[in-house]
């Protein structure tokens, strides 16, 4: 009997101890499996300075902003508004900032006359649109309808570049047969329309969306005039990018991040714009969400190549500059496969991988 308890005893140790080391192992694994898959915040913080407008497509910033993400990626930023594309740029420009997303044409310009800008990401593609009065809506039905007539625009907006760029192309000369206005705000595009100092208005999301809740109608999207076009390219100066490449690449990653965030989390994105775009929710949601504008952070080098093409064709720029050497994609594909390492299932990131190869080639 004494013996029998001996046995089970010793059974009974043996089996406690096989589940003690069975445990052991299965903790091992399972808190290997997430340190594979996250990094560790930098020990150090770069200070960054971005520069944005109060947009829709530049939800990325905000985004990255909140969640936390450029903390996260060892960055201490600080976000800066400004009204239009010039004043933008003429900031990163005198190194003020050390990035933002102010249009494609507004940087080509500067571009085309010397500034070394250099585009190293995307936060917006389409978005623009031209707005009228519900009755003069029937006196535009395409590009020709504008010749004779009376268009505000906001200078250097990607938007007024395609139409002006379209109108090129359909043989209309803009720069006689159309009377364009040229206004420092999207805001300011609005009231001329309203007040009939305009027959036509150029603006871009939300602007659009705050047309139609003001009376006006819109009439026509820019990517009727150039499918798919980017438009708020980020860019630096280029001494910046080459002194400080550590930041680029944590600022693509935290960008990156926030594109993930903002397609697959829809209603918290919305409440996070909201602070940095006034517009009530459901205007903000249509605007967002609608189709019509897209914030991708790929810099896209084929798109911002034919965009420079366009403006070329169009006389908007006159330049013999080699708009190849003002593009960076090494920084977005080092930050991107960076985060690929750590979550090698995310399928955001996979499509972002093979988008790569076709936008950049």
């Amino acid at each position: 009997m004494f013996k029998h308890r001996l046995i089970i005893a010793s059974l009974a140790v043996s089996l406690i101890l096989s589940l003690l080391l069975t445990g052991c192992g299965q903790q091992k694994t399972q808190q290997s499996t997430p340190a594979a898959t996250q990094s560790a915040t930098p020990a150090d913080k770069i200070k960054f300075n971005i520069g944005y407008l109060p947009a829709v497509g530049h939800v990325l910033y905000f985004v990255a902003k909140e969640k936390g993400f450029y903390e996260q990626e060892g960055l201490d930023v600080d976000l800066f508004q400004f009204t239009n594309s010039g004043e933008g740029l003429n900031a990163i420009k005198a190194g003020k900032l050390d990035a933002g997303s102010f249009g494609t044409a507004a940087p080509q310009v500067f571009i085309s006359k010397g500034t070394p800008f250099v585009d190293i990401g995307g936060m917006q593609s389409e978005g623009h649109a031209v707005v009228t009065k519900p009755e003069n809506a029937g006196q535009f039905t395409d590009i020709k309808s504008f010749v004779g007539k009376k268009v505000a625009t906001v200078r250097l907006a990607t938007g007024d570049a395609v139409w002006r760029s379209a109108m090129s192309k359909a043989g209309i000369d803009w720069k006689t047969q159309v009377t364009i206005q040229e206004l420092d705000s999207p805001a300011a595009v609005l009231e001329a329309v309203k007040k009939g100092a305009a027959d036509a208005g150029l603006v871009w999301v939300p602007f659009s969306e705050m047309a139609e809740q003001q009376g006006l109608k819109l009439v026509s999207w820019s990517a009727e005039h150039m499918d798919g076009h980017v438009c708020c390219r980020v860019v630096a100066l280029n001494d910046k990018l080459k002194t400080n490449k550590e930041a680029y690449v944590r600022f693509s990653r935290a960008n990156i991040r926030a594109y993930d965030f903002y397609i697959n989390n829809q209603a918290e994105t919305l409440d996070i714009l909201s602070q940095y775009v006034k517009l009530d929710k459901e205007l903000l949601k249509k605007a967002t969400y609608s189709g019509h504008i897209h914030s991708i952070p790929d810099p896209d080098k084929k798109r911002f190549v034919a965009f420079w093409e366009a403006m070329k064709a169009a006389g908007y720029i006159q330049s013999d500059i080699d708009i190849t050497k003002h593009i960076n994609t090494d920084i977005y594909k080092t930050a991107l496969d960076q985060l690929r390492q750590r979550e090698p299932q995310n399928a955001t990131y996979q499509k972002l991988d093979k988008d790569f190869v076709i936008n950049n080639q």
